[in-house]
């Protein structure tokens, strides 16, 4: 992991935190214990931890996504993945104002 180049601030972690109100994933409150930076595509199969690749999750999300690629896992857990994608780019490109 020291090898490669995770560029998420503080702030940008913050932000998406806020703007997602809880997890990404399920909705589940920001108020469970802590959500968990979850990596769109894992850092195994070559993700970073960058703005446009993170997503807060809750525990339970994070543990069963594990590392697969997000629209596999939700194809799997039958979630509306285009639903997802298009609010992860819009609270992507409103953080990055």
């Amino acid at each position: 992991m020291g090898k490669v180049d995770h560029d998420l601030t503080d702030d940008q972690w913050s932000a998406l935190v806020a703007a997602w109100g809880g997890c990404a994933y399920c909705g589940a409150p920001e108020t469970q214990p802590r959500l968990q930076k979850d990596c769109m595509l894992p850092i195994s199969r070559g993700g970073r931890y960058t703005l446009t690749n993170v997503v807060p999750a809750c525990r339970s999300c994070n543990a069963s996504k594990c590392n697969v690629e997000v629209t596999t896992w939700m194809r799997r857990k039958k979630l509306d993945e285009q639903a997802f994608l298009v609010r992860q780019v819009e609270i992507s490109r409103a953080v990055t104002r």
